[in-house]
């Protein structure tokens, strides 16, 4: 259960602005059927509750370059919290790494990666991650072909 109360006409501009972010106030407001004025309080509410995190620009990752996807599985050597915070922070300058989650289970961390080609991998890979102390182990994973790829959340469930 959220902890901000949604009704529908919430739920309704939350679903169209993650799919057309750059709609106007004027257009928002006809899509979910209210005056462009009750239209804004609502969206700053939102806004500033934070149930909208932030407005970005989704770009392609093949039309500027970077041809490859990799998830990388890691484990580390100490799981005491000052391996932990040294390779948060050590996460949060490399590049490539566009996602990094921790994780349950057999790994510690999961990254998402993108990268040029195998050579910039294998790069990134030799120079940042195995230079990392405290990592023991590194799995790659390509993808091979784009399935789905979206950034909506589903918000059915709201409902």
């Amino acid at each position: 259960m959220p902890k901000f109360q949604l009704d529908r006409t919430d739920r309704k501009i939350l679903d169209i602005l993650q799919k057309e972010g750059r709609l106007s106030n004027l257009e928002l407001a006809e899509r979910v059927a209210l005056s462009p004025s009750p239209c804004l309080r609502r969206l700053k509410r939102l806004e500033e509750s934070g149930v909208i995190r932030q407005y970005v620009a989704l770009v392609d990752s093949l039309k500027v370059g970077l041809g490859l996807l990799a998830y990388v599985s890691v484990k580390l050597e100490k799981r005491g919290e000052g391996a932990v915070k040294a390779f948060a922070r050590s996460v949060q300058n490399w590049q490539e790494v566009v996602a990094c989650y921790s994780m349950t289970g057999d790994l510690d961390y999961l990254l998402r990666v993108h990268v040029e080609d195998l050579e910039h991998y294998s790069r990134f890979v030799m120079n940042s991650l195995l230079k990392h102390p405290g990592i023991t182990e590194v799995k790659s994973s390509f993808a091979l072909e784009r399935v789905k790829d979206t950034t909506a959340l589903p918000l059915t469930h709201l409902a």
